[in-house]
């Protein structure tokens, strides 16, 4: 990062410290911010494609196909909280607070939907975990024809469900980062998370 650079982002937090509002500070450019992205992805992709041959490897036939479906359910959930439509309504409504309004005010938008989603996301992880057996059947209904892999995919669900809330709650914090021009820091953790 150039001196030239640095002196304008001091200049506009020094500015925005003093109008008293929260603008985020403009860094790089798109094509630097893309490529940071897609790297991150990348490297998760390939990550994943690793930890599905391992599973498979350890699990065999039956076991896997049980963990696959088990996994998969909260990460259909996952890309309507986390990825999805929360995403697409509440960036542009951070974006907006971010450069109109003071800091005192996204603060308090920030805890305001972070508590709401919280809430939300733990109701909806507690009656999953409640209705696993109905979720599997629902999402796999040729498991019902083998009542162990239907009972071994319930409890593998119970156990991945909760992914659900800790994702979301990451992709909410990314979203933020993301709105403040941090944009490495979100996509890494997909990348432990598929090594988990």
């Amino acid at each position: 990062m150039s001196r030239q650079t640095r002196k304008r982002e001091s200049e506009a937090l020094a500015e925005a410290a003093t109008a008293g509002t929260a603008t985020p500070v403009t860094r790089g450019g798109l094509l630097r911010s893309g490529m940071v992205v897609s790297v991150m992805t990348l490297l998760s992709r390939v990550l994943g494609l690793v930890r599905d041959v391992v599973i498979a490897t350890l699990l065999g036939g039956s076991g896997a196909d049980a963990f696959f479906v088990a996994f998969k359910i909260p990460n259909f959930m996952r890309r309507l909280f986390a990825e999805g439509a929360f995403n697409q309504a509440f960036v542009p409504v951070l974006s907006e607070y971010a450069t109109q309004r003071t800091r005192a005010e996204v603060r308090e938008l920030l805890d305001a939907v972070s508590g709401s989603l919280s809430v939300v996301l733990a109701l909806i992880t507690a009656l999953a975990i409640a209705a696993a057996p109905w979720l599997v059947w629902l999402f796999a209904p040729g498991f019902k024809a083998d009542p162990g892999k239907l009972a071994l995919t319930a409890e593998m669900l119970r156990l991945t469900f909760p992914y659900l809330l800790l994702i979301s709650l990451t992709a909410f914090a990314g979203s933020v980062l993301n709105t403040w021009e941090r944009f490495a820091i979100p996509p890494s953790p997909r990348c432990c998370s598929t090594c988990a």
